[in-house]
């Protein structure tokens, strides 16, 4: 099962299996996060059967869809939103991020690039308008006098006070940390690189169709239960054709595209 969305005047979703599109929801919401979990739960009453895993992209990711996916006993593919970044050389010179310090589990403090210790001071508690709670833990440096990189250590731009008075700060959901490791582990496998590029090309693929090749650009009608059958209606057109497509390429059986080399 694959899943993109589309934005616009409403956020159309398709969900995406052999090329198919196998269900759809148009909603309000303003960006992915949120949207998979209704998407999943509507797929469910409405199916007679669940799909095992659940392939999207990085705009997707969140503690509270990893908890909610893991909890429905179902497997996700979904590539942290760091993943394209962390690639690239000033992430991986980047002395401000965590992930460049030195964690020492059993006494809980990391080690900054200067060898001063940030430890544990606080516990948070947030709530998302689904009603999920997350539990982050701030780490604080114990000493940021006259550390000669505190220019790089602290540069983000939410900061107010000055250079010399600032002290260096970690937010960290041990959770969320957990689980995007492990899906960073699971999406660079054999299987999760096939996956994640049958995502592109299927799901990506559905709204190609529609938009370039059918020119579908604009919806006739207005207010969402029209949007929606307007949506209905070209993904039953968009399924016939492929259907035609995979008929007359003997594909009917097949379905991921095989790759022998992955981007």
């Amino acid at each position: 099962m694959y899943f993109c969305l589309e934005k616009g005047g409403y956020n159309l979703q398709h969900g995406i299996d052999s090329e198919y599109i196998v269900w759809l929801t148009v909603g309000p919401t303003p960006n992915d996060q949120p949207a998979l979990k209704p998407f999943l739960k509507s797929m469910e009453e409405n199916l007679s059967f669940t799909y095992k895993n659940i392939v999207a992209d990085a705009g997707y990711e969140s503690e509270e869809n990893y908890s909610w996916i893991e909890e429905n006993g179902q497997i996700a593919f979904i590539k942290p939103a760091n993943y394209e970044r962390s690639k690239t050389r000033e992430y991986q010179k980047d002395i401000s991020r965590k992930e460049h310090m030195d964690y020492y589990p059993a006494e809980d403090y990391y080690l900054c690039k200067n060898r001063e210790k940030l430890i544990a001071v606080e516990m948070k508690n947030r709530k998302s308008n689904a009603g999920y709670l997350t539990q982050t833990t701030i780490y604080r440096c114990e000493d940021c006098t006259d550390c000669p990189y505190k220019s790089s250590c602290t540069k983000a731009n939410h900061w107010k006070l000055p250079l010399e008075e600032r002290t260096k700060q970690l937010e960290v959901s041990r959770n969320f940390e957990r689980q995007r490791s492990e899906y960073l582990e699971r999406i660079v496998s054999d299987e999760g690189i096939l996956l994640r590029i049958n995502r592109s090309i299927q799901a990506e693929g559905s709204f190609a169709d529609m938009k370039q090749d059918r020119n579908f650009r604009r919806y006739l009608c207005r207010g969402q239960k029209n949007v929606y059958a307007e949506s209905v209606l070209m993904a039953i057109s968009h399924n016939i054709e492929k259907l035609h497509d995979r008929i007359q390429k003997e594909r009917t059986g097949l379905h991921l595209f095989c790759t022998e080399k992955a981007a």
